[in-house]
């Protein structure tokens, strides 16, 4: 353990070092997140690059009355460290231990929970009028966020009412050029002229009416601590300009920022990445699955566009944006213009592929339904990290999409349950629809080594019987048929049961389901989606209609938060793994 960082318990202990033993600090802190992130993963390069402002904001302010909210909540490692969870540090994401992002039930710190971009502006100015109201004109309020997501709509309605307010806030800009991606946008070479000392035109954040600081050098501790200590005194809304380098500290972090924003395993010396061995070829990712194939089909229709909300390298549209630079755009944090964008675009006869992962489409809900389906315009929504997405936690798994969809008029929802199914999807999209499509699938590889296969249409509203039996039909949507067809596959009575492989919540395979409810005494549905008003809700609402009396069993996420853990430990809390279902098909009783 390290001679100072062993002995900081709390924010208070940092008052009693000198600036030596704070550089000092700053040293042994880098080091103690390399270390650790080195053999449990995580998100790294966004800590790194704030170590110093850390220390600085927790030394100057009088945390937690003085109110730190972290935007996104990757860069919060250093000030979880420092605020008592130091030796549980390394349970960091892992499943019953701390999160990966700020959360308000784990410590009085964490002033606001996190985990989706542009939210810090806001929280933080409501804190501050609630502040006002109470008559406390003392406690700071202040916002940490970087510079791709201050671009985002939401950041922007917080600073421009933020701007004709008296609240106590001060919003520090992290600006290092990069989000998970490169930051993209006017605003980006507006803050590159500002930084290079070019820019001509007034400053746009002193025009909305905020007392505008910087930039500064993030990395340079006593600056820090000098300018926020003097704008602890200025009253109203400011707005402090600080220039970081993401993954500062580590050579690699900082060459490749992209890679090693959440780089997995690497050797916390070297900095070199440690390349998982494997004994076998390995499945392609979903997302990688459809990065190739959205450039295959582009080549021959020249209609089809491209979008991604700042996550290009995540979703693979960098692929695409590689090949055709003029047909695929990435518009940086902003869901809700990803959609309407696309809109605008279907409107005119292009063809938009809109990837977005699942839990982020739930900040582009209205546009979905207001400017799309309303309209019943043929846009493809391709909703990556569709299910449960492992560590990242309750903020970022994709189990909502199934129900908040499956209510909006007009849209097609279809989750394939392989590689192949998905080819063939993008495929038949393009082919043109009448109604805009979600196409969901989950994080991570595949399941089939060869799913580059000729295309094949598929028929909308068409599922499929993947085996045969007597009693009991087991129905499900998406990849999880993989955890069914492993369980069916290792009972000893499996002639009882039929699986069918849905393919499309909406619309339903009506024909198909009239033959099996007619056919089977227990219907049982398995999803990776919530279980409130998903999937099984549908087949439930269909038996209804219809009057169907079999026994229904629905299986999928409970109606909670899921935290985080690895994907296989949550499917089995879930009782969605293959051993759960195994154990409940066993359980089945046969018809009188």
């Amino acid at each position: 353990m390290s001679k100072i960082l062993q002995h900081i318990n709390s924010p208070n202990d940092l008052k009693t070092l000198n600036q030596e033993q704070l550089l000092l600090l700053a040293k042994e802190l880098r080091e103690f997140i390399i270390n650790i992130v080195a053999t449990k993963e995580g998100h790294l390069g966004a800590s790194l690059g704030v170590i110093e402002l850390t220390i600085a904001l927790h030394y100057v302010f009088n945390t937690p009355k003085d109110q730190l909210i972290w935007d996104v909540g990757h860069q919060a490692y250093g000030h979880k460290i420092l605020t008592g969870r130091r030796d549980i540090f390394e349970t960091n994401r892992q499943l019953n231990g701390i999160s990966g992002f700020p959360k308000r039930k784990e410590s009085e710190y964490d002033a606001f929970g996190v985990g989706h971009s542009s939210t810090s502006i806001s929280a933080a100015l409501g804190m501050a009028i609630a502040s006002r109201i109470k008559g406390d004109l003392n406690t700071q309020h202040i916002a940490v966020i970087g510079d791709a997501s201050i671009a985002s709509g939401m950041a922007f309605e917080g600073l421009n009412h933020a701007g004709v307010s008296k609240a106590n806030l001060l919003v520090i800009l992290n600006d290092n050029a990069i989000g998970i991606d490169p930051s993209v946008g006017a605003l980006k070479q507006y803050l590159t002229n500002v930084k290079k000392g070019t820019q001509k035109q007034d400053n746009i954040f002193e025009a909305l009416n905020f007392d505008y600081s910087g930039p500064i050098d993030g990395h340079d501790l006593p600056a820090l601590i000098n300018e926020l200590e003097r704008l602890k005194s200025v009253k109203g809304p400011k707005f402090l300009h600080v220039i970081t380098t993401k993954g500062k500290g580590l050579k690699q972090a900082e060459a490749d920022q992209v890679k090693y924003h959440a780089p997995g395993q690497f050797d916390a010396k070297s900095g070199e990445l440690i390349a998982k061995t494997e004994t076998k070829p390995q499945p392609l990712k979903y997302q990688d699955v459809f990065g190739h194939t959205i450039v295959e089909l582009a080549k021959t229709n020249p209609n089809i566009v491209g979008i991604t909300p700042a996550m290009p390298t995540g979703s693979s549209l960098k692929y695409m944006m590689e090949a055709f630079p003029d047909r695929a755009f990435d518009v940086g944090i902003a869901e809700q213009h990803a959609v309407t964008l696309a809109a605008g675009m279907a409107t005119q006869g292009l063809i938009p592929y809109c990837n977005i992962y699942s839990t982020f489409m739930q900040r582009a809900y209205d546009q979905v339904i207001h400017d799309v389906a309303t309209q019943n315009l043929p846009v493809i929504f391709c909703l990556d990290r569709a299910g449960l997405v492992g560590q990242d936690g309750a903020t970022h798994h994709g189990v909502f999409d199934l129900a908040y969809l499956r209510c909006i008029p007009n849209l097609i929802i279809y989750a394939p349950r392989n590689e192949v199914e998905l080819r063939n999807m993008l495929y038949t999209a393009q082919l043109g629809l009448n109604h805009p499509i979600a196409i969901r699938y989950p994080r991570g590889r595949g399941i089939t080594i060869d799913w580059k296969q000729p295309f094949s249409k598929i028929e909308i509203g068409k599922g499929e019987q993947l085996k045969e039996g007597k009693e009991v039909a087991v129905l499900s949507i998406g990849t999880i048929s993989k955890n069914v067809t492993e369980a069916l596959n290792s009972i000893e009575n499996p002639e009882t049961f039929s699986h069918y492989d849905m393919r499309f919540v909406k619309p339903l395979d009506a024909a198909l389901l009239h033959s099996i409810l007619k056919k089977h005494h227990t219907i049982i549905t398995v999803e990776d989606g919530t279980v409130s008003g998903g999937f099984g809700s549908a087949i439930l609402e269909f038996a209804a209609k219809y009057n169907y009396k079999s026994n229904f069993i629905t299986k999928g996420i409970k109606d909670e938060f899921i935290e985080h853990g690895t994907t296989e430990e949550l499917q089995k809390i879930n009782g969605i793994d293959s051993e759960s279902l195994k154990i409940l098909f066993k359980n089945i009783k046969k018809a009188d």
